[in-house]
């Protein structure tokens, strides 16, 4: 039996541990809520229960449609067991509506809809507020090999298509997200970390309420009840 042991990496949202099988972590998720590259922070009862259910369920849904990743099982309520990866110091995102950062950077109209999923990159680096950057300069920087961001679109724009389909049977619009690959120590590219409303924008079909992290951002209130909302939503729609 896998054993947790001493506590590696503590980030944000979540905690890593080191196990007994050195190709194993646990991920801890806590409810910890952070905005704004951590200017804005507070605690959230549960938060990280249902964070961990949430992701629980679209991991199996992603897997059981072909996409790899580093999820094993889940062990309770806030841990996970996952395999080891080498994180890419990359945070990818996904935009299939224009809001948020894109609205603001760009000019475009809130809530407009893209032709086509629009695909970003941020180099994952707190002491420089995460920029944007494209794939030159991630080969530059050598954060992956052109053949490796290859991949890791193609995989990213799988997941998106599979996840509007989720959603969408939900009555929910993904309007964009947030995820991060690892390599195995195989050289295979999994999808790694959590899927949540912490790292999806996620909007009611009908009448457009947020139910995702931006309730917490922008001061909306009843973030726990919008968490909850999704859960159930995913629950009756996977069941």
């Amino acid at each position: 039996m896998t054993e947790k042991r001493n506590l590696i990496y503590e980030g944000k949202a979540k905690q890593i541990y080191k196990t007994t099988d050195n190709s194993k972590i646990i991920m801890y998720y806590k409810d910890s809520a952070t905005a704004f590259n951590g200017e804005k922070k507070d605690e959230l009862p549960s938060k990280g229960i249902l964070n961990n259910k949430i992701s629980t369920l679209i991991y199996k849904y992603l897997i059981e449609n072909g996409v790899k990743t580093h999820w094993i099982e889940t062990l309770n309520d806030r841990e996970q067991l996952c395999e080891k990866v080498i994180i890419f110091p990359l945070e990818v995102i996904v935009r299939n509506r224009a809001t948020g950062s894109f609205v603001k950077k760009y000019g475009a109209e809130e809530g407009e809809i893209f032709k086509e999923a629009v695909f970003e990159l941020s180099y994952k680096n707190d002491s420089l507020n995460d920029p944007l950057i494209n794939s030159s300069h991630v080969i530059a920087l050598q954060l992956a090999t052109k053949e490796q961001l290859l991949e890791i679109k193609k995989q990213a724009l799988l997941i998106n298509d599979l996840l509007k389909n989720l959603f969408s049977k939900a009555n929910l619009i993904l309007v964009d997200f947030k995820i991060e690959f690892g390599l195995t120590t195989n050289g295979d590219i999994v999808l790694a970390d959590e899927i949540s409303p912490d790292s999806t924008r996620l909007w009611d079909e009908n009448s457009l309420e947020k139910l995702d992290k931006d309730r917490f951002r922008q001061d909306l209130g009843n973030v726990i009840k919008s968490y909850e909302e999704v859960l159930n939503r995913l629950q009756k729609v996977l069941s």
